[in-house]
């Protein structure tokens, strides 16, 4: 067990924003097995410290790489870069911002928006979501500074997709 490995590597995976979701999971689990606490009920106080302290490495390592937002950011982190909370953005992308926030306060206040519209306005921020990922996939081997301004693009859109989601939620009393 290294503590000094970065959270791809706890995982054995390439430093790469598309990875194998899946694969991620079925490493995440083996790993969570040989060091769960459990097996070392017989072990030396140190060895049970380093076997939780480890454990909360993997779930960090891998809270942190599931979520698409946190391994963008994560990748930046890497590579010295840390994110500011309050980025300039251009213009067009804040107005695009403006109206999404808008157009979900709308489906909020009317009544008769059904779960329909709700729906179509997810998908549709989701397809941005989806564009700002590609930007990013595509500027990490080249071109970082153009990544990290997607990542703050994208930092938005995750925004309104949990104020959609906690919407949806109200509709459906959860």
């Amino acid at each position: 067990m290294d503590f000094n490995q970065n959270f791809f590597e706890i995982f054995q995976l390439p430093v790469e924003y598309r990875i194998d979701e899946e694969e991620l999971s079925v490493r995440y689990r083996a790993l969570q097995q040989s060091v769960h606490p459990d097996k070392y009920a017989s072990a030396t106080d140190q060895e049970k410290r380093l076997s939780v302290q480890w454990a909360t490495q993997i779930n960090e390592a891998f809270d942190t790489l599931k979520e698409p937002l946190s391994r963008a950011i994560y990748i930046l982190r890497l590579q010295d870069i840390s994110i500011e909370n309050n980025p300039t953005l251009d213009s067009g992308f804040l107005m695009e911002q403006i109206e999404l926030r808008e157009e979900l306060e709308e489906i909020e206040t009317r009544g008769d928006a059904g779960l329909s519209t709700l729906e179509a306005y997810k998908q549709e921020v989701l397809d941005v979501m989806s564009r700002l990922q590609d930007e990013f996939s595509k500027a990490c081997s080249n071109d970082i500074a153009k990544a990290e301004y997607a990542v703050y693009k994208m930092q938005f859109i995750n925004r309104l997709i949990v104020a959609a989601d906690r919407l949806e939620e109200k509709r459906l009393d959860y």
